[in-house]
């Protein structure tokens, strides 16, 4: 009976998005609903970026239709804290607000979920000599977790397929264990964003008269939603039965949203290096890098896609050899800092060659 459940999730999140999406790009065009053009954004063409709203429609709908008669408490906090990155997200899709207000509606949806939701962090399987924390330490935690992952996603939507590729990824993978390790909402609500991101990339990927953006609405919700599968899979795997259990949990679970977290702490490092504020937009994403050597969205999106793959295998298979997670979160990282800086440093080569190319000695 689960597993119907879960696949009427992903097959309606689907089917929702699928059929959601055109009326929302006419309307968007009748109504000129579309974000200010930016210099540096990568596209030139006006592209309605109302991609979230179909998104939020394709996961709640399938979520609430799927665990229907299922008992989750924290299930209503969870769609309310949608609902608050949906609102957000749109305004600033459609009217520009500032970082610091988008920043304080993440807060209080964060604290909405740690305080009321009970969705926090209680242990760290040893990493850094710790396994249970306090109570003030783990809403610490937690709450830097949330705002790091819902940010990072928010960064990383730079290219088509980009963002919903990783969100597919993060949340198929996250909703597989959910399964096999017998939580069955939290599986449920994986699959529904998984099927909800999927025929959003159809459109976005593939769509010409009716493609769209996903916009901060998009990326917001999903941050927010990858956030909490995070915590969930942490706190989950300290009491999880064998042969589900990860012991190596933080590590794996670092290696599953990998390239949004280690691509904001490279472009933010870099721009504190150039002495200018972390926050300030430029081009030294990974996608920017890949984008100048591949020249298509779909080769970088898949081709960051596979990185992100091994990483995960590669993890799994450290946790498999039962390695000290500290250990194992120390290789996944230097991993994730070395393919993130390959394209800039193919990019350096390719340019070094067109100007020994063009001014021979």
């Amino acid at each position: 009976m689960e597993i119907i459940l879960i696949l009427s999730a992903l097959i309606l999140s689907f089917a929702l998005v699928l059929v959601a999406i055109p009326p929302i790009i006419r309307i968007a065009k009748a109504k000129h609903l579309f974000e200010p053009f930016e210099e540096r954004k990568i596209h030139t063409k006006i592209v309605p970026p109302l991609g979230g709203v179909a998104i939020f429609i394709g996961f709640t709908l399938s979520s609430i239709f799927a665990t229907d008669g299922l008992k989750f408490d924290s299930l209503k906090y969870i769609y309310a804290a949608v609902l608050l990155m949906f609102f957000i997200g749109l305004k600033d899709d459609l009217m520009v607000i500032s970082a610091k207000k988008k920043l304080v509606i993440q807060l209080i949806a964060a604290v909405l979920l740690i305080v009321f939701g009970n969705i926090q962090l209680t242990g760290l399987h040893g990493m850094l000599g710790e396994y249970n924390i306090g109570r003030l330490t783990g809403f610490s935690l937690t709450l830097f977790a949330m705002i790091v992952i819902i940010n990072a996603f928010n960064l990383i939507d730079g290219v088509d397929g980009l963002a919903s590729g990783l969100g597919i990824l993060a949340s198929t993978v996250y909703g597989t264990w959910f399964y096999l390790s017998g939580n069955y909402v939290l599986a449920i609500m994986a699959f529904a964003l998984a099927g909800s991101l999927a025929a959003f990339f159809l459109y976005n990927v593939f769509g010409h008269t009716n493609k769209l953006f996903m916009g901060d609405t998009g990326s917001l919700i999903i941050g927010m939603l990858i956030s909490v599968m995070v915590i969930y899979f942490n706190e989950l795997n300290l009491t999880a039965p064998e042969p589900y259990r990860i012991g190596g949990a933080p590590a794996v679970s670092f290696a599953i949203i990998i390239v949004p977290l280690i691509d904001t702490l490279r472009v933010m490092t870099i721009r504190i290096r150039q002495r200018r504020s972390p926050f300030s937009p430029d081009k030294n994403h990974i996608h920017h890098r890949l984008l100048s050597l591949l020249n298509s969205h779909l080769k970088v999106t898949f081709t960051i896609l596979a990185g992100n793959v091994i990483l995960i295998a590669i993890a799994l298979g450290l946790n498999h050899l039962r390695l000290n997670v500290n250990l194992q979160f120390i290789i996944i990282f230097g991993l994730g800092l070395v393919f993130s800086f390959i394209p800039s440093y193919l990019l350096q080569r390719k340019e070094a060659r067109k100007t020994k190319k063009a001014y021979p000695a």
